[in-house]
């Protein structure tokens, strides 16, 4: 590594990014998957466990005086608000302080106040510590997805990052199973059981949060912050345990480049790279999380009431349903997941849009026809999400890997927190307005007006994705602190 000095930091000549994308897949990227990637589980399962309680909350003795419309509408649309607030505000530390420092901080913010959830004895304390638990889980989604993609080799990013993403649904598996034990009042108390649902998510955290103290920070983000000697241990590190494993030598790396060391980036240049240089990205990044955020938000924390209000499921009974359509989620990205890495990204981000649109259009006439039963109503979305899963996880990775090093976490939260204000929050609400209705035309306008974004979501990405299969992130998005011919780079 060469090093030389300028006016406003030192200028380093360095290949430790393609010493990390010709890695072999090893045991050590697997502890980065289990280390980060883990969080979408607990996400996955508060999601669900809140829309499967709605109906026994609401019930008298739960507790606490609350109605299911309020569980599912106003505490949902607090814990979106909750991730978006906190996907901006740790977004934007996690781009000056590092990835690791944030991680750690985040996921302690989810355990203390999903934790605090469970003692939850009026609708005030329930509703303040479900936006609180969204604001850590929002940071998170920045900090992770940046750690994420700037350790993972390129020729695997793509279906990685998927699996990370789609493993929310393993965590919605989970919470809709607990639910199911947590609900009977056989075993639990009404007021007790759903406590305990809360209770377990931060337990559950507090042992991520251990076995994450040993993820190292980014070699990337210490390269431009000055901090290479730190990278080129940590990177040499890695080396020595991938080759041990392998048993000979790795590939030498031969792409450099130079950048010029900095400390932060200011919202001037951010602004000035997502909005200007980056313009057509930006707008399919908007697309992307719109789309798949009103669809997901509202569905997931509504589907529950669905099942009560036009099917006579016992509120109970709930998490059975909820166990198969999730399951088809993670599938999705399980299953699809490497052909992002080989057919490649607009073909699979457009497609998989695309196309859960048009099944969740199908969906819709048929539930308006009135030729769906709980089951047939749970196989319809458990197709449409084992598509719409994959391409809502690709909105993850689109954003993470197509602007540039400096500006990365607070792009991931700036897009995730506009996408899913405008779904998410509207979403939940609107959603829990219509179904609560009880009429079947209301409920097929919410499905129509989900099909119809992600349709749209589809046709912008079959024009505007990124080709960043199998490429480097500093060939996708040259990062700012590079010297001047490559700052010229994939300005698209």
């Amino acid at each position: 590594m060469a090093t030389a000095q300028s006016g406003t930091g030192r200028t380093i000549t360095t290949r430790i990014p393609a010493r990390l994308d010709r890695l072999p897949w090893s045991r050590w990227h697997w502890s980065i998957v289990i280390g980060l990637g883990t969080v979408w589980i607990l996400d996955g399962m508060e999601v669900t466990i809140v829309g499967n309680i709605a109906a026994r909350l609401s019930e008298p003795g739960s507790g606490l005086p609350i109605t299911s419309g309020e569980v599912t509408g106003i505490a949902a649309a607090l814990y979106v608000t909750g991730a978006c607030a906190g996907a901006l505000f740790w977004g934007r530390l996690t781009d000056i302080y590092g990835r690791k420092k944030l991680f750690l901080i985040t996921l302690a913010v989810y355990l203390g106040a999903t934790a605090l959830t469970a003692l939850s004895f009026d609708t005030w304390w329930f509703f303040l510590f479900r936006f609180l638990t969204g604001f850590g889980i929002g940071g998170e989604y920045a900090a992770i997805n940046s750690a994420i993609d700037e350790l993972i080799p390129a020729k695997y990013r793509g279906r990685v990052d998927l699996l990370i993403n789609g493993s929310y649904w393993l965590g919605a598996v989970g919470g809709a199973l607990l639910s199911i034990v947590a609900l009977n009042t056989s075993i639990f108390p009404a007021d007790v059981g759903w406590r305990l649902t809360f209770a377990l998510g931060a337990v559950l955290a507090l042992v991520i949060l251990l076995v994450r103290r040993h993820v190292p920070e980014s070699p990337r983000w210490l390269l431009i912050h000055g901090r290479d000697d730190e990278a080129e241990r940590i990177v040499g590190s890695i080396e020595e345990r991938v080759t041990a494993e392998e048993g000979k030598e790795l590939p030498p790396a031969a792409d450099e480049m130079t950048i010029h060391q900095r400390t932060r980036t200011t919202f001037t240049e951010i602004a000035r790279t997502v909005f200007a240089r980056y313009r057509r990205r930006s707008t399919l990044g908007f697309a992307l999380f719109i789309g798949q955020a009103f669809l997901y938000n509202a569905i997931t924390f509504g589907f529950g009431a669905i099942l009560t209000q036009f099917f006579d499921v016992p509120s109970g009974n709930t998490g059975y349903y909820f166990a198969v359509i999730a399951a088809g989620n993670f599938l999705g990205p399980l299953l699809l997941g490497k052909l992002f890495d080989t057919v490649g990204r607009r073909v699979m981000i457009s497609g998989t849009y695309v196309l859960s649109g048009a099944l969740l259009f199908g969906t819709a006439w048929l539930f308006d026809r009135g030729s769906l039963t709980a089951a047939t109503m749970t196989a319809c979305w458990c197709v449409v999400l084992f598509f719409a899963s994959a391409g809502a996880s690709s909105a993850y990775l689109t954003v993470s890997e197509i602007f540039p090093m400096e500006t990365r976490a607070m792009s991931i939260a700036f897009f995730y927190a506009i996408g899913t204000a405008a779904g998410g929050i509207s979403g939940p609400l609107l959603f829990a307005e219509l179904t609560n209705t009880g009429k079947v035309g209301d409920t097929v306008l919410a499905f129509q007006i989900g099909a119809g974004l992600m349709v749209a979501a589809g046709i912008v990405a079959a024009i505007l994705a990124v080709n960043a299969e199998r490429r480097s992130l500093e060939d996708i998005a040259t990062p700012l602190s590079a010297a001047e011919p490559q700052q010229a780079a994939a300005r698209s």
